[in-house]
């Protein structure tokens, strides 16, 4: 039975479905999606439009809003809301350290991760739609790795979409992963060079670090395994609209003195590992890379191997002279899974992933070249997550599909930019603007 209570402002009630494990296999395994419903107060009681939101990531569930927070107020004007955990993420049959050897071992293990893609989320969704909208069709919002559910949902199944607003989520339709990440680090190092330029002090600050790191490689209280290159990756900060200012904070208290000489603070170290821990979203970590499969060649920790080809963010390197460390971000490696504990048993199901060649397609360029449900997708200019260049290339594949290009916001646009960022996109789906 479906549970209703209040917040400010709004109606909830919790969602529960039953879905197959594999769609190809409906009378198979099944596992629970969870999603919550939300709803004006004052339209508790309408026959409203619904808007499903899909969450970026991948490994996320769905925001958990207080009232109407966010983007969300906008919504509830006009929607009833639902905000879905995707599979294997919040109450979805989660996916993590703790329940994943219930599937047997490693290999059994990458076999149940690799039906946690784009196709089985959308797959999901168009299960769940007749018993929530009655059969109508829903709009779609899908922020970053939302945005490429959206994406394949308007390839394989536009009948269930009324329309589809997109905020930095636009994918290549037919990069490899070397690709995605090729075009990632210079992108990276230019949000470095920003930080840099904001935050002069924090060059040296970052190199004294890094050499401490370097040097002592500490354990964290929580058992991550801080080394340089886990600290780089702190530099994930800086695609959020606040993320330089917050990065700068974390810096400047990272050491104190104590009878033992220079340490890591206590306040640094438990920052940092609320930062860099995946104990709340693993999944992330484990099909980071396998979102961007769509052939027979592996992924094969393409981030590792791309960042190869840019020596300029090897931290032992650039210590031995006198350049500043750069920072990474976005990006899953092989020894992510040795410095977190939260993964650290997850490390060979995550290697057969990465060797896996026998990826579907998930985009389709001639459904999409015909498409007739209204588009309209948030582009930032300099995305440090999602390539710009692959964005409007791809939304220029998209038949009607219009594009808002701002450099107002960063990639958490649909969060900071809240109600006005969805209101404009849902003009633009309208021929409003």
């Amino acid at each position: 039975m479906s549970l209703s209570y209040r917040q400010p402002g709004v109606v909830l009630t919790d969602r529960r479905f039953t879905v197959p494990l594999d769609h190809d296999d409906p009378t198979g395994e099944s596992i629970e999606l969870y999603a919550r419903e939300v709803v004006a107060s004052d339209k508790a009681h309408q026959d409203l439009p619904w808007l499903v939101y899909l969450q970026g990531g991948p490994g996320f569930g769905a925001n958990r809003f207080v009232g109407k927070q966010a983007w969300l107020g906008r919504a509830l004007k006009e929607f009833r809301v639902l905000l879905l955990d995707q599979r294997g993420t919040g109450h979805s049959t989660p996916a993590n350290r703790q329940t994943l050897p219930l599937r047997g071992g490693p290999a059994a293990q990458a076999d149940y991760l690799a039906r946690f893609r784009a196709d089985a989320i959308v797959r999901d969704c168009e299960a769940i739609r007749p018993s929530v909208t009655g059969g109508a069709p829903w709009t779609v919002l899908g922020q970053s790795f939302g945005g490429f559910c959206a994406v394949h949902y308007l390839s394989t199944a536009p009948e269930g979409l009324r329309a589809v607003v997109i905020t930095g989520g636009l994918p290549s339709l037919d990069a490899h992963a070397d690709d995605v990440y090729r075009a990632a680090y210079p992108r990276i190092e230019r949000k470095v060079a920003a930080h840099y330029a904001r935050y002069p002090q924090d060059v040296e600050r970052v190199r004294q670090i890094a050499e401490y790191v370097l040097h002592h490689e500490p354990v964290l209280p929580s058992g991550y395994r801080l080394t340089a290159e886990a600290f780089q990756s702190l530099g994930i900060l800086l695609g959020g609209g606040e993320g330089s200012h917050r990065l700068h904070y974390l810096l400047e208290h990272a050491f104190v003195r104590t009878p033992q000489g220079t340490a890591l603070s206590d306040a640094f170290q438990e920052e940092v590992q609320g930062l860099l821990s995946y104990a709340g979203h693993p999944l992330y970590a484990l099909v980071h890379e396998a979102i961007y499969g769509q052939d027979e060649r592996p992924t094969a920790w393409a981030a590792e191997r791309v960042r190869a080809e840019f020596p300029q963010f090897d931290a032992a390197k650039t210590l031995a002279g006198d350049g500043p460390v750069l920072f990474t971000g976005e990006s899953v490696h092989p020894w992510t899974f040795d410095c977190d504990p939260a993964l650290r048993p997850l490390r060979e199901p995550a290697d057969l992933l990465a060797a896996r060649t026998d990826w579907t397609r998930l985009y389709d360029p001639a459904r999409l070249a015909a498409n007739e449900v209204p588009v309209a997708a948030a582009v930032y200019h300099d995305d440090m997550y999602v390539d710009t260049a692959h964005a409007l290339t791809t939304a220029r594949a998209i038949r009607g599909l219009r594009t808002w290009v701002t450099d107002e916001f960063e990639h958490d646009g649909v969060r900071a930019g809240g109600p006005r960022v969805l209101d404009r996109l849902l003009a633009l789906t309208r021929d409003e603007v």
